[in-house]
């Protein structure tokens, strides 16, 4: 299990070393086998600011191309996206205050999403006149459907933990100091399975966002069999027979 501690000052995400460390963490949780489940937040009292308003001053003081601004959101924010979105294993997001912008975005890019009582939940980009630039609009209608998501864009009005509960943006509400037990308790019941059938069973989840169905099931067939040659499985299926708790032990 792997945690993501987001940075202080409400925890921009951009004007800072985040996204690379973001996307290095990414690389080497990819890479270690070992790591099962992620939890990501924020040091209180936010989960993340998204991006540092303050900075963006120099995109019109600066006179600074488009091309330019373009190319710093496809190499900047947008590999966070990409880090996040496609990281093998599951993801839970702990989300323990307000997640504005690219904060809200952050959440979903995360499998699951657990809320503070504290937790608000804002795709403000509007309010500061720009559009979401990390993917936003593609993530947010996955989660919440394309007419709650419309509304949050177009608004930029943040939603309590309460509403997000009712809209499928969080999967459950818990007390403020209660919210990491919770994220871990939860991730331990995933990490107490198999990982490669964890990284399998997530990609699989991936692509059936945007896959036709016999495509998928295509994958699933790959995917099973590689599967059924783990040594996991045989545990789990041995296990099974002779009325035992599984020892899964590393991938």
């Amino acid at each position: 299990m792997a945690d993501f501690l987001i940075y202080e000052q409400r925890n921009p995400l951009t004007g800072n070393s985040a996204i690379a460390e973001f996307v290095a963490a990414c690389d080497r949780i990819t890479r270690d086998s070992s790591v099962r489940v992620v939890v990501v937040t924020g040091a209180d009292p936010a989960f993340s600011s998204g991006g540092n308003v303050k900075d963006m001053r120099r995109f019109f003081e600066n006179d600074i191309e488009p091309a330019k601004i373009r190319e710093e959101y496809r190499t900047g924010i947008q590999r966070l996206t990409l880090a996040m979105y496609n990281l093998e294993v599951p993801t839970i997001a702990a989300v323990n205050g307000p997640a504005v912008g690219a904060g809200c975005d952050l959440t979903c890019m995360c499998d699951i999403r657990i809320a503070s009582e504290k937790a608000t939940f804002a795709e403000s980009f509007v309010k500061i006149g720009i559009i979401p630039g990390d993917g936003g609009a593609w993530l947010l209608p996955r989660v919440v459907g394309n007419s709650r998501a419309a509304e949050m864009a177009f608004t930029g009005d943040a939603l309590p933990a309460a509403e997000a509960l009712a809209c499928g943006l969080v999967s459950r509400v818990v007390p403020h100091d209660q919210l990491l037990a919770e994220a871990n308790r939860l991730a331990t019941r995933i990490a107490a399975n198999p990982g490669r059938a964890l990284r399998l069973t997530k990609r699989l989840l991936r692509e059936g966002q945007h896959v036709r169905l016999d495509t998928l099931l295509e994958m699933s067939a790959g995917f099973q069999a590689l599967a059924h040659k783990t040594k996991q499985h045989r545990e789990a299926v041995m296990a099974f027979i002779e009325k035992r708790k599984p020892v899964f032990g590393d991938d």
